[in-house]
């Protein structure tokens, strides 16, 4: 199994394909295994990386630095598969690591693809809808809210298995995530990023609503914005065929590739 040996983690990643690279990024509720509809679908035709964030899936942590370490474990990720650029794809927490690696080093970055997430930016737009929302869900817990509960009715093996993967995460401290909230970037540095950039959310996500990803999206001039109707958290899982869609249009768009 391959590995990448960082401080205090062996990080976890799988590589399918070949062509242009796109590393896919999860969020709190998965793993490299979350990205199952989207890899064997674009390794036709590029290099997909899906890799497990340090206290994730089999990435497994002897110690901290904890979230504070994502950014320079992806580059040293792309380090280690000598990916010179590559298009970040990422889901709600993933956003902080490919929001990071984009400001760190954008000239490795070919294409952002943010989905439900806004990776930790905070502009004076953003805050009174971030805290309203995270009032809103205050006492619930990841399972409620990594996707529409609709889906539990509408596809129940699709809830299952996301639910499945979620569980095969690692215990971990509670205030993990809570050490997310102090790596915000720096709300200047995002509005003047030049590669292209989507913003992808539910129309029902109660964690990231879409107000909030729309004033991401108004933050960076020339960026792109896509709302899915009746969707939640995690569009990419719930909505994989549209999901796909308006990747794959945008990674033509942005010129690297020519699509699956």
């Amino acid at each position: 199994m391959p590995f990448l040996h960082r401080p205090n983690c062996d990080i976890f990643y799988e590589e399918t394909g070949s062509g242009p690279a796109i590393v896919f990024a999860h969020g709190a509720g998965g793993n490299h295994l979350s990205w199952w509809q989207q890899v064997p679908l674009f390794a036709r035709s590029y290099r997909c990386v899906a890799f497990d964030h340090r206290g994730w899936g089999r990435s497994i942590p002897t110690g901290g630095p904890g979230p504070a370490a994502f950014v320079d474990d992806l580059i040293a990720l792309m380090d280690e598969l000598r990916i010179d650029r590559a298009a970040l794809v990422a889901q709600s927490m993933g956003g902080w690591t490919c929001l990071g690696a984009a400001l760190a080093a954008p000239e490795r970055v070919a294409a952002l693809v943010m989905a439900d997430t806004a990776g930790g930016l905070m502009t004076d737009a953003i805050r009174g809808p971030w805290e309203q929302a995270r009032q809103r869900v205050e006492g619930q817990g990841l399972g409620q809210l990594a996707y529409d509960q609709s889906l539990r009715k509408r596809d129940p093996a699709l809830a299952f298995l996301y639910d499945e993967i979620m569980a095969m995460n690692p215990p971990r401290d509670p205030a993990l995530l809570g050490a997310l909230g102090e790596l915000g970037p720096d709300p200047d540095a995002v509005a003047n990023l030049s590669m292209p950039i989507l913003w992808v959310v539910g129309g029902n996500d109660p964690l990231i609503p879409p107000v909030v990803m729309r004033a991401a999206h108004d933050h960076v001039p020339g960026s792109q914005y896509y709302e899915v109707p009746a969707t939640g958290h995690s569009v990419y899982f719930e909505r994989a065929t549209e999901f796909n869609g308006q990747l794959n249009r945008f990674l033509v768009d942005a010129g690297w590739g020519n699509g699956i």
